[in-house]
């Protein structure tokens, strides 16, 4: 199938001059207004049938040939984030303080390489979604969509999503069945206790030392509470307490990132880390209070489909090429909610490793998007459209 990927590499600049395009005007969740008008421009005249502002800024376009009755949903995510880019390059951001440091421009243009080829394209049988969606970076854009009605309006019977990943060799290949990402959840605890001049402690009840305690705790609740066998993650990310040195502050807060691979685990972490602070509370003669915020679910690969999309790989790309069982991955996405609803599969896009600029990791100032990945990533998905829908 070399000819598809040499078919794609022939016309590829394009979509690299559209992908720096998307990189230089980054857009944050549910801002990326100009880059959702651009997609579905291009797929308006690539003879798609669009919907605009779906969650938003989302965009679908629906491509349909033949007479079958299955169909296939791709999805690329758009949006970019807060952090000032330093990369030097001619095509960095050109919005202060904004960069596309997660390769979301790279997904767009990979996918919309492969709307091109698929319109041109009457060898498929069935429908062809293909999903722009906006606020993966914590927004839950995801979420927003399929609220909007995203599988009642598209239905599909499978779902996939590609993102690139720094450290893995340029164009290569790896997936999951399974848990493949982890749950996130935002928590923030607020001790309260009474302040005071810092000369006279016995006439305070100090909420910054109770809060040092709790801190110091929360390392025994993966250590001691989860299976040692089982993923967890828990990040006190951010302690705020008081202003002056001779003063004992009335309240002290936490900010923590909470994660599992597995819903029974993320239900653990949540009572130990409930049952922990108020115990901790209780010896410090303080109060305190646990605001839980449930963000991403566990992202699960379904067997048959992540099957499916190894079996494209393997017989595009050579084996060396292809890992057919990565690692589980600690961060998180909100594709996993698509992913409850319909069977699917996430895979990844090595960016590059070594020395390699594609090395760089992602949400880091100086990432940037390989280039190189367009036409293979996008070679991918035509031939594992026109697979599903033969």
């Amino acid at each position: 199938m070399t000819y598809l990927r040499d078919a794609l590499r022939a016309r590829v600049g394009e979509f690299i001059e559209l992908r720096r395009d998307i990189h230089q005007y980054p857009e944050l969740a549910f801002e990326e207004h100009r880059t959702s008008n651009l997609v579905a421009s291009k797929l308006e005249t690539w003879g798609y049938s669009v919907k605009r502002g779906l969650g938003g800024t989302g965009v679908v376009g629906t491509l349909k040939r033949g007479n079958s009755s299955k169909s296939i949903g791709i999805r690329a995510d758009m949006d970019a984030l807060p952090i000032q880019e330093k990369t030097g390059l001619h095509w960095a951001s050109q919005k202060p303080g904004l960069m596309h440091a997660c390769g979301h421009d790279g997904h767009t243009a990979m996918l919309l390489a492969a709307a091109q080829d698929l319109s041109e394209d009457t060898a498929f049988d069935g429908t062809l979604h293909l999903i722009f969606q906006p606020a993966e970076e914590g927004g839950g854009g995801a979420l927003r969509m399929m609220q909007d009605g995203l599988f009642d309006l598209f239905p599909c019977d499978a779902i996939f999503a590609m993102h690139n990943m720094p450290g893995v060799a340029a164009g290569h290949f790896v997936f999951r069945d399974g848990p493949a990402m982890a749950s996130s959840d935002y928590v923030t605890i607020r001790v309260q206790g009474i302040g005071g001049h810092g000369a006279m402690p016995h006439r305070c009840a100090d909420p910054l030392v109770a809060a040092s305690s709790i801190v110091m705790a929360l390392q025994t609740v993966v250590s001691r509470n989860v299976d040692p066998q089982e993923t967890a993650v828990v990040t006190v990310g951010a302690m705020q307490a008081g202003q002056a040195n001779n003063v004992i502050p009335a309240m002290a807060t936490l900010e923590l990132s909470v994660r599992a691979l597995k819903p029974e685990v993320r239900r653990l972490l949540e009572q130990r880390i409930k049952a922990l602070v108020a115990a901790q509370a209780e010896s410090f003669g303080v109060s305190a209070e646990v605001d839980w915020k449930p963000g991403y679910c566990v992202l699960v690969n379904s067997l048959e489909e992540t099957n499916f999309a190894r079996d494209v790989a393997l017989k595009m790309f050579a084996r060396e090429r292809v890992n057919l069982q990565g690692p589980a991955l600690t961060g998180s996405e909100d594709f996993a909610f698509m992913l409850e609803k319909v069977p699917g599969s996430y895979l990844l896009i090595g960016n590059g490793d070594g020395d390699s600029a594609g090395a760089c990791m992602v949400h880091n100032p100086g990432y940037d998007f390989n280039d190189d990945n367009i036409a293979v990533g996008a070679s991918y998905w035509v031939q594992l459209v026109k697979t599903f829908l033969n």
